[in-house]
């Protein structure tokens, strides 16, 4: 992510000292960060949590352990109170913030959850102002029943599966990837299974993101029975059949919304192509670790948030050196195209530079998008100054809470 920075890639590969990067310290109110290309994204990219000043001297102290309620030392609004993992995170308000005096909240409690029903169950008790997200299957009943308090709105994010094109039977085989990606209804999981609160995906880039629309498939646009029609084709082209169905494993962490699309997903391929899937659900943990070693993953769940507002956020994961490269993609034509637009000072170029790796994405599809991520939070209507936005991030310090009951405004 830092690698726009001037000798960035060196240091952290270890080719150049530290001192030889692009950064500057001028005087105690001026830093110089000087960049390797033109970014017109990289003051948005200084807003992720990855380029965060650290305390030095608790570094150095505790090491690893620095962010720990006692020890971390930030210059942010609210500081370290308490954690307690997978119980709670508590912070309080920061009096020597720079901006403290609109700072209205005092304290703030964060409080994990891996089940969305025992969220709503704990919002409508009032004991949370802010669900992380809903229960899909309560989506019409939260219309009706809290539809004020209800908040979706469009994100820069796209849920989908991965081939890994690095092993069988996936490797150098696009025309069944495709065969897969055509094989999809994409309405039917947004209507049915996501009960309307998200948009149907043919790219990984979603829309939304500043100054670029993203490119679009010409299956896109066809009748589901064309769109099933070539993927019997190419289906068969890529050697199987009724025959000789293809037997796939498809892993997915434990969450029962992943489960219940990867299970219509499965059931379309049954349908159509006579795909039979093995379905595998993981402990995140090692989910992840195996999506990484690519070692025994075939085709498995993934998704992708934008960390700042460009379409680099999506385009440079298939890079085939990007760490989050968990499909295994590597084509040095699209590397190629990635590296002009990095070099490339005219908006419009750049544009065209990563409109043509996207079709090429579109082409080697080592992807299968299934649809955009909309924000879904509950907000208590005493909590004021929300907004939604297509990154979804939203800062305590920016809220007020007027009227909750037994509580005087702060």
């Amino acid at each position: 992510m830092l690698a726009p920075i001037e000798g960035a890639t060196e240091v952290m590969v270890g080719a150049r000292q530290l001192r030889e990067l692009g950064v500057e310290v001028i005087d105690a109110q001026t830093l110089i960060i000087r960049l390797s290309s033109p970014r017109p994204y990289f003051l948005g990219l200084l807003s992720h949590p990855s380029t965060f000043p650290i305390h030095r001297p608790s570094l150095e102290r505790w090491g690893k352990d620095f962010a720990r309620p006692g020890r971390l030392v930030s210059n942010g609004a609210y500081t370290l109170e308490s954690w307690t993992p997978q119980s709670s995170i508590r912070l309080k308000r920061n009096r020597y913030y720079w901006n403290d005096a609109r700072t209205a909240i005092d304290t703030v409690v964060y409080q994990p959850s891996e089940d969305s029903n025992t969220e709503l169950k704990r919002y409508r008790a009032d004991e949370l102002d802010v669900t992380y997200e809903i229960p899909l299957q309560q989506a019409p009943w939260l219309r009706q029943h809290y539809g004020q308090d209800l908040h979706v709105s469009s994100y820069l994010g796209t849920y989908f599966y991965g081939f890994n094109c690095s092993r069988p039977p996936f490797k150098d085989n696009p025309k069944l990837r495709r065969a897969l990606t055509l094989a999809v209804d994409r309405q039917v999981i947004v209507d049915k299974v996501m009960n309307g609160l998200a948009l149907p995906a043919y790219s990984l880039l979603p829309p939304g993101l500043s100054g670029y629309t993203p490119q679009r498939p010409e299956w896109a646009d066809w009748s589901r029975e064309r769109r099933l029609a070539e993927a019997r084709r190419l289906y068969a082209e890529a050697g199987y059949s009724e025959q000789r169905p293809l037997e796939v494993e498809l892993r997915y962490n434990t969450h029962e919304d992943h489960k219940r699309i990867a299970t219509v997903v499965a059931a379309m391929w049954k349908q159509w192509l006579g795909v039979r899937t093995t379905l595998l659900n993981e402990e995140f943990k090692v989910f992840i670790q195996n999506r990484n070693l690519r070692k025994i993953t075939q085709l498995f769940r993934a998704v992708w948030i934008a960390d700042y507002d460009d379409p680099t956020a999506f385009t440079d994961i298939l890079h085939s050196s990007h760490g989050q490269n968990d499909m295994a993609y590597s084509n040095p034509d699209y590397d190629s195209l990635l590296a002009l637009a990095a070099a490339e000072a005219d908006s419009e170029r750049r544009r065209q530079h990563l409109a043509q790796a996207e079709q090429m994405l579109l082409r080697d599809q080592p992807l299968l998008p299934i649809y955009t991520y909309t924000s879904k939070h509950l907000v208590k209507p005493w909590v004021q100054g929300w907004q939604d936005n297509p990154l979804d991030i939203h800062y305590s310090k920016d809220l007020r809470i007027v009227g909750r009951p037994g509580e005087a405004a702060r």
